[in-house]
């Protein structure tokens, strides 16, 4: 019986001009010649078909990620850690991709969670000649790539919004090579970049907004050092807005006399489940892959938690929230998930069997996990001063996994060597550091309500990033940038000025 359906289409040409035909090779040997085609090859190696006809933004993205090697920090299948396009959901849940694909600001939306560096221009705030410029540039380099947003008809080709990495550009002839992740449609091809920028120069009826193009490259350090904020949970789109347009409004509403009815405005109308919004990052291994002895990656990654910490805990706003927190005045709705009575082994359990989940493969939910048990101990890190670790042993069923939390802390009595004595001492990460951070990461506009100038002054002095310790003032930045970014996609209003950095 025949089988009804579509294999492949044929590529309108001209326009576009297949990378396989002998035309298009002799354009990719010019563009090699040409110095612009350094980019091509790392993509070329990580190169995949979408798995679903509305994916091209997400397989566009994967493609890219893996091609910058950018690590996603948690498991694809497997032991392996692999960006693939079922881990793409933070900004959009996946059915409703599949249903009606995913517009441009939400795939930048979705580059920055996956902890890339992203720039994003519409067509209507960029011009032809940046676009060129940006292209030969990628197209030189090994550190960045280009996703187009453009419309296919442009090309006489069928279908309407698509995405793909352009792999490449030949100066000579003005061309662009377009790596299209719709394989089973069309082949890799070249495009006049003129063509292409009158493709992306078109509005995407879905959103309302033009098309454009991003540049994606890594961050120079890791997209988070010690703190960051999750859009996982179903209450982070409430909790953005709450932060970012109602905590101002309140401020001016009310008659704020001192640091601490600042403190009681932004906080007893938290949104429900506030806490899982923003979160502290442990370090987290099975037992058998790291001993009793610590890497130099992850004695490096804990020495600057453990610096970030220090600094925060030495601010005078990390002091007026521990005075707050100890408060009565703290025993508000919205509070009552920030304990400031919690106890590291219980918050070590569940971070383990989160951790057991995410090595499972079990990034949503640790639901199957428990803790059997839990102790504090410390270690040495290849003869330096001792970390504390804290080992749980976590059971899923039959299933039995010893599991160690690397614990930033701020040790206060000396170093011990084997299992900690109750005598000892540690400040780890708690609520009052936490919120301080983001209290920090509020945009400075959020406090210009305050009608008593005096008062106004001390908090700004007490949240100015200015006089920070560079560790410390980037993760605040980098922080208050995921803040203005997540609540741009809940608003869907990722409208970018022309070239600037959306992380």
């Amino acid at each position: 019986m025949a089988m009804a359906g579509l294999y492949r289409r044929v590529l309108p040409s001209p326009p576009a001009i297949d990378f396989s035909s002998t035309e298009g090779k002799k354009l990719f040997v010019e563009a090699i010649q040409g110095g612009t085609m350094v980019g091509f090859f790392k993509l070329i190696s990580y190169f995949q078909t979408q798995s679903e006809p509305a994916y091209c933004g997400l397989a566009s993205l994967a493609m890219v990620l893996n091609a910058l090697a950018i690590d996603p920090g948690r498991k694809w299948k497997g032991p392996w850690r692999w960006f693939d396009e079922s881990m793409l959901d933070c900004c959009e849940p996946l059915e409703k991709v599949k249903s009606t694909g995913i517009s441009f600001g939400k795939v930048v939306c979705l580059a920055h969670c996956a902890g890339a560096k992203v720039k994003a221009f519409r067509s209507n705030h960029s011009t032809i000649d940046d676009f060129r410029k940006y292209v030969m540039e990628c197209s030189a380099s090994e550190d960045c790539h280009v996703i187009s947003s453009y419309h296919r008809g442009t090309f006489e080709q069928t279908g309407e919004g698509h995405f793909s990495p352009i792999g490449g550009y030949h100066a000579g002839k003005d061309m662009a090579l377009i790596l299209d992740v719709a394989r089973f449609k069309y082949p890799p091809h070249w495009v006049p970049l003129t063509l292409l920028w009158e493709a992306m120069n078109t509005l995407d009826k879905s959103s309302g907004h033009h098309r454009g193009f991003m540049l994606i490259s890594r961050l120079h350090r890791a997209p988070a050092l010690l703190y960051t904020l999750s859009c996982k949970h179903e209450s982070w789109a409430s909790t953005a807005k709450y932060l970012v347009e109602d905590v101002p409004v309140l401020l001016g509403l009310g008659d704020v006399a001192d640091v601490k009815n600042v403190l009681s405005v932004v906080f007893k109308s938290l949104p429900s489940n506030f806490a899982e919004f923003i979160k502290w990052i442990a370090e987290v291994r099975r037992q058998e892959d790291g001993g009793q002895s610590l890497s130099e990656e992850e004695k490096g990654r804990l020495a600057v938690k453990e610096e970030v910490l220090k600094q925060v805990q030495e601010l005078g706003l990390y002091k007026h929230v521990t005075e707050f927190l100890s408060s009565k005045s703290s025993c508000c709705q919205g509070m009552k998930s920030f304990s400031n009575e919690e106890s590291l082994p219980s918050i070590a359990a569940n971070i383990c069997c989160q951790g057991a989940g995410l090595m499972e493969g079990n990034c949503r939910s640790s639901v199957a996990y428990s803790c059997a048990e839990t102790g504090l101990k410390c270690i040495r890190a290849n003869g330096d001063n001792s970390v504390t670790v804290i080992s749980g042993k976590v059971v899923n069923g039959n299933d039995e996994q010893q599991v160690d939390v690397l614990v930033p802390s701020s040790q206060t009595e000396v170093s011990c060597s084997g299992s900690c004595p109750s005598s000892y001492k540690v400040l780890y990460p708690a609520s009052n550091d936490v919120l301080t951070a983001l209290l920090l990461a509020l945009p400075p506009e959020t406090w210009s309500g305050i009608k008593n100038e005096k008062l106004l002054q001390e908090i700004r002095r007490l949240v100015s990033t200015d006089n920070l310790p560079t560790l410390l003032q980037e993760e605040v930045l980098h922080l208050r940038g995921q803040l203005l970014v997540l609540k741009r996609c809940k608003d869907n209003k990722v409208e970018e000025e022309l070239g600037a950095p959306i992380f």
